[in-house]
């Protein structure tokens, strides 16, 4: 087979600059492909040739396969990459590329059709020796997809149970159901969910665990029949079936249980016929009795790679997408099973644009600057990027690696405090938080670890924000940085409203000469110095302890501050007469949290509505939420109309009590 010459990427964001630093180092020309809203991208500039799509959402251009062929042919491009997501697990496509005589980077379009039906996959897997948790695979016809059979198989399996999607994965049409009044809703919500997220509402249902790991294992195999796994993955650190924090190895995994889990998962692969990279994921209960022999279960299969494959590049110190080219390119694999080296410990997490509730936002970067460089961080931003409302929130990756896990704990911890990233929520604060709990550190994090820990985490976060309130005060009256006065200071306070979510703050600063401010807050005074330099160069000092600051100002004196590890959203009330301030306003007008489009809106001027009642919905992140009143009362008006895209802090609608 001929070596690849040109390669079209079809993908975006950080994969696809992930793959086109491999594919320049390896001397293989490049072709990127972008939507409307993705024109300014840094992957468009940083491949050889770059075509456009057209239009801004995934349907209108990164799922067109007709528009990725044609862009393939007008480029000459020899092969394509699909990355992760989008049409990477997508069988038509993978067949469209090969019938197109190009040279698909993945599996099989059959190996894609065996595995990617979870169905499917547990019957393969059974026939191989793989061990699957008791279940029911779902008929495909109408009578094995009906409530009733689903409830008389449910009965003989036994609850607690999962209810699946077959298709598809990233968490969607996956309910957990501890009892049998229950079932009922999950099986629609499932179907819907299912429906809506990969075009086919099949379900299975199979014995849940309740406090299993997610740990899954690295496969790669070449068209000559070998097969080897790399290791795994422990992924149980999941928000909403996402997840947020991968590393390997597993502090679940010893030498004997990876063993036994990497050869499963070989069997498994070569019994699909397999080629390339791909993960398979189990379920791992170490919490028996028998601590020796922990037991493990079947998931899925996803073929591809995965988004969490640096961790397994930095404990083998291999390529793998240099691997993926070779083996498509009909070469065999590197080493043997036998070669394959695991050093140190790495953990992996993902920066995602969201608020404190996991809600995604879109928005606008006004600053960014990247951690240190013993740190790796896959990504694609920059100053002025544009966070489109049509994909998903995650931002980067940022991965340690170091010689214990304590070690990559405390450089990926301090990694996260250095990366500066300023115009919208992100999750650094907190994935930071998690790193250094007790819990986490201990290597205890099994999937229900967020869901009985994230409102205690929270809870330390606000404690921080509150810290590092006055910090951000001081940073805030210098503006512009302007440095204090030195001599001929004026004489009188200024006071300062602050609001901070629910809470306005009212602080009074007075410049008392030789660069330093008297800072009053609450009774106590303190003594203030700032210092200015260009965004990540500005220091604040109160009572001798000084902190880094970074800030932008936003429309309407609303403000993003970074104080260290803290992120602070803080609005200037002091101009507003207090009647009418932040904290008044909050009660009356509804305002869009983050970016996105309104679709549907549920209510109507002169309607009487309750506190949580939904009033409208807005898409984003290829999500829909509902924005609910804040209190009883009647709207008095609608800001906006249906199909209209909201930005962050607009008002929606106005209430009166």
């Amino acid at each position: 087979m001929p070596s690849i010459k040109k390669l079209l990427i079809a993908n975006r964001g950080e994969i696809a600059r992930r793959v086109i630093r491999t594919a320049q180092r390896m001397v293989i020309k490049t072709v990127a492909v972008y939507s409307e809203a993705d024109a300014q991208a840094l992957h468009v500039s940083e491949a050889s040739c770059a075509v456009a799509l057209g239009g801004n959402t995934s349907p209108e251009s990164y799922l067109r396969i007709d528009k990725l062929i044609a862009a393939a042919r007008t480029t000459g491009a020899d092969a394509v990459h699909p990355g992760y997501g989008f049409l990477s697990e997508n069988a038509e496509f993978a067949q469209a590329v090969v019938d197109a005589g190009l040279t698909w980077v993945g599996p099989p379009a059959a190996a894609i059709q065996a595995l990617g039906n979870k169905s499917r996959a547990k019957e393969l897997a059974l026939s191989r020796g793989v061990p699957c948790l008791p279940g029911y695979n779902g008929s495909t016809d109408v009578d094995g997809q009906s409530d009733e059979c689903f409830a008389l198989e449910a009965k003989r399996i036994g609850y607690p149970l999962m209810v699946k999607a077959t298709a598809g994965g990233g968490g969607r049409g996956i309910r957990v159901v501890l009892e049998e009044s229950a079932l009922m809703a999950a099986l629609h919500s499932a179907r819907s969910e299912a429906q809506s997220a990969f075009g086919s509402a099949e379900l299975l249902i199979e014995r849940a665990l309740l406090q299993p790991r997610h740990v899954e294992v690295q496969i790669f195999a070449d068209q000559q029949g070998h097969c080897i796994h790399l290791g795994e993955r422990d992924c149980s650190v999941q928000r909403s079936h996402q997840k947020i924090i991968e590393e390997s190895p597993s502090p679940a995994v010893d030498a004997v249980l990876r063993e036994r889990m990497g050869r499963c998962a070989v069997e498994l692969a070569l019994a699909a016929g397999y080629v390339g990279a791909g993960t398979v994921e189990f379920l791992l209960d170490d919490s028996t009795n028998d601590k020796d022999t922990p037991s493990f279960y079947l998931m899925e299969m996803n073929t591809r790679l995965q988004v969490e494959h640096p961790v397994t590049e930095t404990v083998t110190g291999l390529d793998l997408v240099e691997w993926q080219l070779r083996v498509a390119q009909g070469e065999a694999l590197p080493l043997t099973q036998e070669q394959v080296v695991f050093t140190g410990h790495a953990i992996e997490v993902r920066l995602c644009a969201e608020d404190a509730q996991y809600t995604p936002h879109s928005g606008t970067v006004m600053h960014f600057s990247e951690p240190p460089a013993d740190t790796r961080f896959d990504h694609a931003i920059y100053n002025g990027m544009a966070v489109a409302p049509y994909y998903d929130s995650m931002l980067g990756k940022l991965i340690a690696h170091a010689t214990t896990r304590q070690q990559a704990i405390e450089q990926l911890s301090n990694a996260l405090a250095q990366t500066q990233l300023l115009g919208l929520p992100s999750n650094r604060s907190f994935l930071r938080a998690i790193l250094l709990d007790a819990e986490f550190q201990a290597g205890q994090a099994r999937i229900p670890y967020l869901a009985h820990k994230a409102a205690s985490l929270r809870q330390l976060l606000q404690a921080d924000e509150q810290e590092a309130l006055l910090y951000a005060a001081v940073a805030m009256y210098f503006a512009g940085h302007r440095q204090p006065a030195e001599q001929l200071v004026c004489p009188f306070e200024k006071s300062l409203r602050l609001q901070h979510k629910e809470t306005q703050h009212v602080l009074s600063l007075q410049e008392v000469g030789g660069g330093k401010v008297k800072l009053t807050y609450k009774d106590g005074e303190h003594l203030a110095r700032y210092q200015a330099g260009k965004y990540d160069q500005n220091f604040v000092t109160i009572d001798g302890l000084q902190k880094r600051i970074c800030d932008v100002e936003q429309a309407d004196q609303r403000w993003h501050v970074q104080v260290g590890a803290v992120d602070l959203w803080l609005e200037d009330s002091t101009l507003t007469a207090p009647s009418t301030s932040a904290g008044a306003a909050g009660s009356t007008e509804i305002r869009a949290k983050f970016n996105g489009k309104v679709i549907a809106i549920q209510t109507e001027v002169g309607a009487t509505v309750k506190y949580g009642d939904t009033l409208l919905v807005i898409e984003s992140m290829k999500l829909e939420h509902a924005i609910a009143a804040t209190q009883d009362g009647t709207v008095t008006a609608i800001e906006v109309v249906q199909g209209q895209q909201a930005t962050t802090g607009q008002i929606l609608v106005r209430l009166n009590a």
